[in-house]
C-alpha cells in the first residue's frame, strides 16, 4: 500500500468519518462511526481518533486534519469562525493545533456569517474541495444533510448562505411524532415523493395539514409505510425548496 501522507476527518454532530489519504489524494483506507459531536464528551475525541486510527496502522507521524464539529465550542478544541464572505484559501492558515495528542492534529475553522446570523462547520471544507477541482465555479451549492447549507459562491469565496433544518425535522417527525407509528426504516415510493414535492412547491401553506393526513390515510386509506415514508420526506423538501 502507498504510504498516508495525510488523514482526513469529518466528524460531524451524529457521524465521524475518517479517510487516510495518498499523496496523490487518492483514499488508501477509511472507518467511520456514529461517534459524532453530540454523543462524546471532550476527553472521548482524542481516544476515538487514536483507536481508529491504530486499527488502520497509520503511523504516529501522519499529521490529521479535521473539519466538522469537532472544532465547536462544545467539542473537542474550538477553532474560531471565519467571517463571511471569506475567501477559502485562508482555511488552513487558520486551523487550530490540538494540544497535548500523539500527533499533529488540525481543526480547521467553520464560516460565520453576520447578518443574518448563521454558521457552519465542515461544509466550508467540502466546498474548499468543490473550488479545487473547479476553481472557476460560481453560483449556489446545495450540501444536503441534518442541516442543508445553501451556499452562494463567487471569486473562490463563501458570500452568503442558508440554512434549512430539513433533515432534522424528518428525523423528528419520523421518530418521535406521532408519524412515527407509519414509518419504516426502508423502503420508498418514487410515485408518492414526487406527489409530495408537487403539493408543497403549489401549496406550501398546505403542509401543517398534510403532514397528520400521513397518519390519516396509513389507517383509513390503506397507504403503505413506504409511501408514508416518501411523503413525508416530499413534503419537507417541497418545503425548503420553497423557502
Amino acid at each position: 500500500m502507498s504510504q498516508p501522507s495525510f488523514v482526513a476527518v469529518d466528524w460531524g454532530t451524529t457521524d465521524f468519518r475518517l479517510w487516510v489519504m495518498g499523496a496523490g489524494g487518492q483514499i488508501l483506507n477509511a472507518t467511520q462511526g456514529p461517534f459524532g459531536m453530540s454523543r462524546l464528551k471532550p476527553d472521548d475525541f482524542g481516544r476515538i481518533l487514536e483507536e481508529s486510527l491504530d486499527t488502520l496502522g497509520v503511523d504516529e507521524d501522519v499529521p490529521v486534519v479535521i473539519c466538522g464539529m469537532a472544532g465547536a465550542a462544545q467539542g473537542w478544541c474550538e477553532a474560531p469562525y471565519l467571517t463571511a464572505p471569506t475567501q477559502l484559501e485562508i482555511l488552513g492558515q487558520q486551523a487550530v493545533v490540538v494540544p497535548n495528542t500523539r500527533r499533529c492534529v488540525r481543526i480547521l475553522p467553520g464560516v460565520k456569517q453576520m447578518n443574518p446570523a448563521n454558521v457552519m462547520r465542515g461544509e466550508e471544507t467540502q466546498i474548499a474541495g468543490l473550488l479545487y477541482q473547479s476553481p472557476n465555479f460560481g453560483g449556489t451549492v446545495c450540501l444536503p444533510g441534518t442541516h442543508t447549507k445553501w451556499v452562494r459562491v463567487a471569486d473562490r469565496a463563501i458570500t452568503s448562505f442558508e440554512t434549512c433544518m430539513t433533515g432534522e425535522q424528518f428525523g423528528f417527525f419520523s421518530e418521535t411524532s406521532v408519524l412515527s407509528h407509519s414509518m419504516i426504516l426502508d423502503g420508498w415510493s418514487d410515485s408518492a415523493f414526487r406527489e409530495a414535492v408537487r403539493t408543497a412547491t403549489r401549496d406550501p401553506a398546505a403542509i401543517a395539514r398534510r403532514l397528520f393526513a400521513i397518519r390519516a390515510e396509513m389507517l383509513v386509506a390503506e397507504q403503505t409505510s413506504a409511501e408514508a415514508r416518501a411523503t413525508l420526506s416530499g413534503l419537507l423538501i417541497g418545503q425548503e425548496l420553497m423557502a
